[in-house]
């Protein structure tokens, strides 16, 4: 077994982290760590379980550590729930002192030398982290895409090799993607908010590098420019968006690329049957009904219209976040970095 960590175990992703990793076949959960004040008391006393699955009595007397390098620094993975703020150091730091770094946290997602990474839509970019070693350090970060951004990008990797001159993008957004106490119920209870900071330009950004080709050295960010406008609406999970692509071709291209895609492999543990499933119904995906579908890590595509137009939805704080994490540690283990 491979011992790992949960940095901010006891947020909206930590729980998500915990949830996923506390009966993994390959990876033992061993260390947690949130705030000083919740630090040297039990998980299952400290934690507001709030995720809709439930509470894994494994760790309820897992004793929190602080949020410290020297916490975590023998373990061989450390998945990161932190707010950017204390990740951007943090995590440079635990990954120089030899561990692998899982990070869900925005602060290093497009630094040259770090992957941007869904597993299944661009593996090879793991390249990257040849380069984290060549320059002396002993472990790496690896950092998954905005939630948002890997709904997107996954739903587009399919047309990259037909051709895409320009993307544009509405999202309706889950409030669970602003964490627990992110946004106050008066604020969301028959409202939409049309605004989500730093949002719209982490989809405009993040796509071109995921989307992009390493040549061994660097990526080679993907061209075509990306138009976004984000909402958040009164659902708690699930984020769904319509999408508009500028091609060349039509929607029954489109349609059969979608439909022909396979993920480059198979057998992971946390990987679905289906990374896209394809809905025929006129009123599909809906958030409600689809967000679980693959336990939560399938991407769901429907309404696909000329123009070219789709909806795309999944489920934000599982495949657009902390499941998205534990998916790239496996893919790491199968090619040997850990």
């Amino acid at each position: 077994m491979i011992n790992v960590g949960v940095l901010g175990a006891t947020g909206a992703v930590g729980q998500r982290f915990v949830q996923l990793l506390a009966n993994h076949p390959w990876f033992e959960l061993t260390t947690l760590t949130a705030s000083e004040r919740s630090a040297g008391k039990p998980y299952g006393r400290v934690v507001n379980w709030r995720v809709d699955a439930p509470f894994p009595g494994t760790v309820a007397d897992h004793i929190i550590s602080p949020t410290t390098v020297e916490a975590v620094k023998d373990l061989d993975i450390v998945f990161s729930a932190l707010p950017p703020d204390i990740a951007k150091t943090l995590e440079s730091d635990v990954a120089e002192a030899g561990v692998v770094v899982c990070s869900n946290a925005s602060s290093h997602r497009m630094d040259p030398e770090v992957p941007l990474l869904i597993a299944e839509i661009n593996p090879d970019h793991t390249g990257l982290i040849d380069l984290q070693h060549d320059r002396g350090c002993d472990g790496c970060i690896v950092t998954n895409p905005n939630c948002s951004t890997i709904m997107l990008t996954t739903s587009l990797a399919p047309l990259v090799p037909l051709g895409i001159n320009g993307v544009t993008v509405a999202t309706l957004q889950a409030i669970s993607g602003a964490g627990f106490d992110g946004i106050p119920g008066m604020a969301i209870f028959d409202n939409i908010i049309p605004y989500i900071g730093s949002e719209e330009e982490k989809m405009e950004s993040e796509p071109k590098k995921i989307l992009g080709t390493f040549n061994g050295a660097e990526i080679e960010q993907a061209a075509f420019p990306i138009s976004a406008s984000c909402n958040r609406v009164p659902v708690i999970d699930g984020h769904l968006m319509s999408v508009w692509i500028d091609a060349e071709y039509g929607a029954t291209e489109a349609k059969n690329a979608f439909t022909c895609w396979r993920a480059p492999f198979s057998g992971l543990p946390t990987q679905p049957e289906e990374t896209l499933h394809i809905f025929e119904e006129p009123d599909r995906p809906q958030t409600r009904l689809d967000r679980n579908r693959g336990n939560g890590m399938t991407v769901s595509i429907g309404r696909i219209r000329e123009g070219i137009r789709y909806t795309v939805m999944g489920h934000n704080t599982i495949r657009g976040a902390a499941g998205a994490s534990v998916l790239n540690a496996e893919l790491l283990k199968t090619k040997g970095y850990i």
